[in-house]
Parts: structure tokens; C-alpha cells; sequence
């Protein structure tokens, strides 16, 4: 569901973390530095990071973590037992776990913090539009039954729009909702996960998102969309 980035600026992440992230059916990569974080980032290929203080130095969580903070990003430090006594909530983590983890508990653990700020709250309807199935509940996507990959903010963003179908949302009211009033990217942000996400869930006969020009983006309400694929199947348009 979620996509992990390890964090492990001194050496290879500790075993028992990359064997629990495979457990837990969480997709991760490592990276050693804070260029391929930030590189991992803009590419949508993040959800949340974990840095791994058993191969990294303390110094190097408190980078990380200023770099998070920049990006939107929540991070939890994974600790061998043999440094928690080290371990400082200065260092701005949203949440720490103990190496080798429990079963379950990074996933957990992401969740607490992922859908903390989620609009789709706990007992809120399955939205249908057309082909496109959202299920808040199992925060889980699907397109003609086959289910549809998103990072957990293309999630978000395609949660707002289908929830106000034919509502226009401007970029920065998009960026303040999705991302964060502290948010330091700029509204090009949302285009890119736009585009993304429209990637993901649309082809020429499935129009789900409409570009508000000079303005923003709304979610094309189906039964306008289906009138206007009539009409060109007709050669009316």
C-alpha cells in the first residue's frame, strides 16, 4: 500500500527492517544520501521514510528529518535497542520502533501518521464514478475491477476531488488541503501529481479529472462525461 524509503546513510539497513517491510507488503527502496531522497520524492516514489539508526549516525536523522519537514514527508527512526537511550524526540521523528520490529508494526506505525490528516475519516461511504471505485475504508482504488496503484498523496488528491464532483479546486487550495498549510513546494507540485494520477485511471475513453485553465482542476461529474463520450462516439462533437 504504502511506499517506503530506508534511509541508511553509513552502511547496508539492518536485515530484520528490509525483511519486515517484505512481511508487511511494504514497497521500499534504500537510498544513502539526501539528494536521492529528495530525487525519490519528486518522482512520487515516496510515502514515508524510515531511517535506520543501526547504519546511520544520529547527525544524520536530524538532516533527514529537516529535509522531511521540507518535503511533506513523514519519517520514524528505526533503532537497534543498543541506542535507544540515544535516541532525542529533538530530532523531530513523527515516531520511532525498536530493530528487529514487531510483526505488523511499521505498518502500524505509517498509518497512525499517514491517515492522520487524511480526509477520508473512518465510516465514510465507497464513492463510485463510472468505471473508478474509491474505498476509504481500505483506502484502496479500483478501475473496471483491476486495482489501481497510487502513492498515498494521489490517493488523497483523487479522495477531495471525487468527494465534490464538479467542485473547481484552485492549486493552492489543492496544495493547503492535500499537503499542508506548512508545505514548502510550490503549486507545480500539484500539477505533477496530477498528471500522475490521471495516468493511472484515465485513457481516451475514461475522463475523470478536467484542467480549469488559469485556475485549477476539478472531478468531471460522470454524467456529463458520459453525454459528451455519446455525443463524440456520434461524431456530434
Amino acid at each position: 500500500m504504502y511506499r517506503v524509503l530506508v534511509v541508511a546513510t553509513g552502511g547496508d539497513p539492518d536485515p530484520s527492517l528490509l525483511r519486515a517491510l517484505d512481511e508487511e507488503g511494504l514497497a521500499h527502496a534504500t537510498v544513502r544520501d539526501l539528494g536521492a531522497l529528495a530525487q525519490r520524492h519528486q518522482a512520487g516514489e515516496v510515502d514515508a521514510v524510515v531511517v535506520d539508526l543501526s547504519a546511520s549516525e544520529p547527525q544524520s536523522a536530524v538532516r533527514v528529518g529537516g529535509r522531511c519537514r521540507e518535503l511533506g514527508v513523514p519519517w520514524l527512526c528505526a533503532l537497534p535497542s543498543q541506542r535507544l537511550a540515544a535516541y532525542s524526540p529533538a530530532w523531530g521523528a513523527d515516531d520511532f520502533f525498536l530493530l528487529p520490529p514487531a510483526t505488523g508494526e511499521i505498518t502500524l506505525r505509517l498509518e497512525r501518521h499517514l491517515r492522520a490528516g487524511d480526509p477520508a475519516s473512518q465510516g465514510q461511504p465507497i464513492l463510485t464514478a463510472g468505471d473508478l471505485v474509491i474505498d476509504p475504508e481500505r483506502y484502496e482504488v479500483s478501475l473496471r475491477s483491476r486495482r489501481v496503484l497510487l502513492t498515498f498523496k494521489e490517493y488523497q488528491l483523487l479522495w477531495l476531488l471525487a468527494s465534490n464532483p464538479g467542485r473547481v479546486y484552485s492549486r493552492g487550495s489543492l496544495l493547503e488541503q492535500v499537503w499542508g498549510y506548512d508545505y514548502l513546494g510550490g503549486t507545480r507540485t500539484v500539477d505533477v501529481h496530477i498528471r500522475r494520477l490521471r495516468s493511472k485511471i484515465e485513457d481516451p475513453g475514461h475522463s475523470y479529472i478536467e484542467t480549469v485553465w488559469n485556475v485549477g482542476y476539478r472531478f468531471r461529474p460522470q454524467d456529463a462525461a458520459r453525454e459528451g463520450r455519446w455525443k463524440a462516439e456520434a461524431g456530434q462533437l
